[in-house]
């Protein structure tokens, strides 16, 4: 399992960030920053990001 960030893609909207329930994410000047401990790849993130800069592959 695992998750991919394109912080190029990324608009730094923020959108993730508000809806994770595990408070695993952290918007930063670069980008998002994921934090590995807290995350637990259920995904709200990708769906709500919207031009598709997170990706959560949980048969990784």
């Amino acid at each position: 399992m695992a998750w991919k960030i394109d912080n190029k893609k990324c608009l730094k909207c923020g959108a993730c960030v508000s809806v994770c329930p595990f408070l695993a994410l952290e918007l930063t000047s670069k980008g998002i920053k994921i934090n590995k401990e807290k995350c637990k790849l259920c995904g709200i993130c990708e769906k709500v990001c919207p031009v598709k800069a997170i990706t959560v592959d949980k048969n990784d």
